[in-house]
């Protein structure tokens, strides 16, 4: 036995032995008791104590004081320990503590077992991001999940949480999911809800309910809510039930789900059956208004992409009181933002070594959109290919299409167009360098075939010649330039010119533009010569060793010898095209200035002109400030930020300008919004105020949790507001 007393460090070694020898020395010698370590040893349990004694006839250690124990990535602390050397079990008592990869579990009195990583802790308490929570008895049965009776779960890390879950039983699946049953939520000490179970899953940012109440004008009072199932690992989503006082009850599902042989996607359907009131004489009052998306992508292997999206909105409102009303728009803002006429379609691709082919099919499922159909389109893409040993490239693309334009219903169906074309260009190219200019001749053939012209008669296949020469340099000059005046941090200075013209002359076709059905731009396609200029000119430095652009400037025009309006047939040349004007400065590592522009030489003016400057003093600290110059049209000036004045505290705020009266705009305020955030530990709470000229203001309180950031309870006011609200994403 080896006794000593407090701050002495002793490390008992212990081993794993085989079945038969069980081999040990026992040496004083400072204070250290080494085992042999037979080759069948694998992992070391090392324990350290105030007090520490060891038995070889038992093959335990039992340490007082201080304790800590490390073994296989699990840190346990406690008063006093006793454990088996051989069985790898541990008898733990007081202020227990064990750590791993997995999470954290306190305790008064532990059994566990290092070997399997399982046991049980009375009085235990526990953390496994980002969760914590209570139980009586806590069971670690396995490395991958521990069972709690008779406690309860929170994001809230205080002692006295500010809001729980209490559950009967809780099964912490560590990084994956928690799982409770027979619940009560709980605010403060107050039950306020009961659930029969609950499930997160922690790699899901999102918890299960969604609660949205408000007021708005044309809606009334109303209340949006989304819950979240879990059908298995792979199929999840959540389910819609939306009340509108004037509207009544909308409801729906949505349903993400994944397949290791078909791919993932998502499907999504929503109802609303609107009573509507204020309504003109014979019209009528009730109105069907249903979503059905579905959407899908499977990669079949590291070759081949399957892509597909199905759209089918039916709006009776729409078609009784007109386009002013959309599905979209009203009920999914951000889907209407993105894409306000969404296509049906579905796209095959397969890469090949050296090309690829591409098969789609788009269908017009809503016919109030103007759509083109492609029933089908194939297209083969050859990008570039060196032809045997020559200095030779070829390129070749080839399409193959049915295309039908629909233009919306009510018009008529003799507007639509429709077409079948095949189209396929070749094109050589020589890529070289002479001295110090990288030159890239080439020569083009492209080859259109037609059933119809525009008259419906025969028309022969269109041919179009192409030729030209892309040449571009670089030049570099090195600065050896270090100063940190006014702390601009400038570590060695290199300045990149990089000039680049092209010529592109297009023969004229052997069919007008004017005899085709006009799909896009290849039925356009008109006699032209022109050269493209680009000239790019960059400071560069380095900053924390890496390279940071200090100011790029780009500017890009075309220069027209001879060119043909496809509409027309009119003939112009001898003019540059736009100017177009791309500035970026970086003079600090928090500032940073940008600037596009448009130069119409013609007429002498800028067309548009939109500068920015953004500043960044720390996280959470940020101004940034905006002017939008549009000839004839608007001109803005924009403010936002976001200040964070301590850890509780946060501002935001943006204003949108109108400098100059202008027609149908009104110089003034056009829009702002004022936001403040507080923190309140586990949750955030956020008060807006927002105003749009012409739309009328909203004020919105939010509570946000802040393990899951996309769970909030919503209160919105709004006031004079022709806009409708909408419903999130499942």
């Amino acid at each position: 036995m080896i006794d000593q007393k407090a701050n002495y460090f002793l490390i008992v070694t212990l081993c794993i032995f085989s079945a038969t020898t069980v081999l040990a020395q026992h040496s004083a010698k400072e204070g250290v008791v080494d085992s042999v370590k037979p080759s069948s040893v694998k992992k070391d349990i090392i324990v350290n104590g105030d007090v520490v004694e060891y038995s070889i006839e038992s093959s335990e250690v039992s340490a007082k004081g201080n304790v800590s124990v490390t073994y296989a990535g699990a840190t346990l602390t406690c008063d006093s320990l006793t454990v088996n050397t051989l069985t790898k079990e541990a008898m733990a008592e007081g202020n227990v503590r064990i750590e791993d990869a997995q999470g954290i579990i306190s305790g008064s009195k532990m059994v566990y077992n290092f070997q399997d990583k399982t046991g049980s802790i009375l009085d235990s308490q526990f953390m496994s991001e980002p969760y914590f929570g209570k139980a009586a008895t806590l069971k670690k049965v396995s490395e991958k999940e521990f069972v709690g009776e008779n406690g309860y779960v929170t994001t809230c890390s205080l002692a006295h949480p500010h809001y729980r879950i209490q559950s009967k039983r809780i099964n912490v699946f560590p990084k994956d999911k928690v799982q409770t049953k027979h619940d009560t939520f709980r605010l403060g000490d107050a039950p306020l809800l009961y659930l029969p179970s609950f499930s997160q899953s922690l790699k899901d940012p999102m918890m299960h309910v969604r609660v949205m109440p408000g007021k708005r004008k044309e809606w009334g009072a109303y209340m949006l809510t989304a819950s979240r199932y879990s059908l298995s690992d792979s199929v999840s989503g959540r389910i819609y039930l939306d009340y509108r006082d004037k509207l009544g009850i909308a409801e729906g599902f949505g349903a993400n789900y994944t397949s290791p042989w078909f791919g993932k996607g998502d499907f999504k359907y929503y109802y609303a059956h609107e009573r509507a009131t204020n309504l003109p004489q014979n019209t009528p009052n009730e109105f069907e208004r249903y979503l059905i998306r579905l959407r899908h992508k499977w990669d079949i292997d590291q070759h081949s992409q399957f892509t597909s999206e199905l759209y089918k909105i039916t709006d009776s409102k729409r078609a009784v009181l007109g386009s002013d009303h959309n599905l979209l728009k009203d009920y999914f803002y951000r889907e209407y933002e993105k894409d306000a006429q969404p296509l049906s379609y579905a796209l095959y691709h397969r890469s090949f070594n050296y090309s690829s082919l591409d098969i789609m099919v788009q269908k017009r499922f809503n016919r109030w959109y103007s759509q083109l159909e492609k029933l089908p389109e194939v297209k083969y893409s050859l990008p570039s290919l060196q032809i045997g040993q020559t200095p030779l490239y070829f390129e070749n693309n080839i399409s193959a299409a049915n295309f039908n334009y629909k233009y919306a219903v009510p018009s008529a169906s003799s507007n639509d167009v429709s077409v079948l074309r095949l189209d396929t260009t070749n094109k050589f190219f020589l890529p070289s360098r002479i001295a110090f200019l990288q030159v890239t001749p080439y020569l083009a053939s492209r080859q259109t075939f037609y059933d119809r012209d525009i008259n419906g008669s025969s028309v022969a296949p269109r041919t179009v010649f192409y030729a030209g020469t892309d040449v571009s340099t670089k030049f570099y000059r090195i600065y050896d330039v270090k100063t940190n005046f006014l702390k601009l941090d400038i570590n060695g200075l290199r300045h990149v010119i990089t000039p680049t013209i092209g010529h592109a002359y297009t023969h004229e076709p052997t069919v007008s533009s004017l005899r085709l059905k006009q799909i896009d731009a290849v039925d356009a396609i008109a006699k032209s010569n022109a050269v493209s200029f680009s000239l790019s000119n960059k400071l560069q430095t380095k900053r924390k060793e890496a390279s940071v652009d200090l100011a790029d400037l780009l500017v890009t025009t075309d220069y027209k010898f001879y060119a043909v309006e496809p509409a027309t047939g009119d003939k112009s040349g001898g003019s540059f095209s736009d100017f177009l004007i791309k500035l970026k400065l970086l003079p600090f590592s928090w500032m940073r200035m940008d600037v596009d522009a448009t130069y119409k030489p013609q007429g002498d003016y800028f067309s548009e002109v939109n500068p920015s400057l953004s500043m960044e003093f720390g996280r959470e600290r940020s101004i940034s400030f905006g002017h939008r110059y549009l000839r004839k049209g608007g001109k803005e000036m924009t403010l936002s930020g976001s200040w964070r004045l301590n850890p509780k505290w946060k501002l935001g705020i943006y204003e949108r300008y109108q400098i100059a009266d202008l027609p149908g705009i009104t110089k003034g305020l056009a829009e702002q919004q004022y936001s403040v955030t507080r923190d309140l530990h586990c949750w955030e709470m956020e008060m807006s105020h927002s105003t749009k000229k012409n739309e009328g203001s909203t004020i919105w309180l939010i509570f946000r949790l802040k393990a899951f950031p996309e769970m909030e309870f919503n209160f919105n006011q709004s006031y004079h507001s022709p806009q409708s609200g909408s419903q999130s994403n499942p």
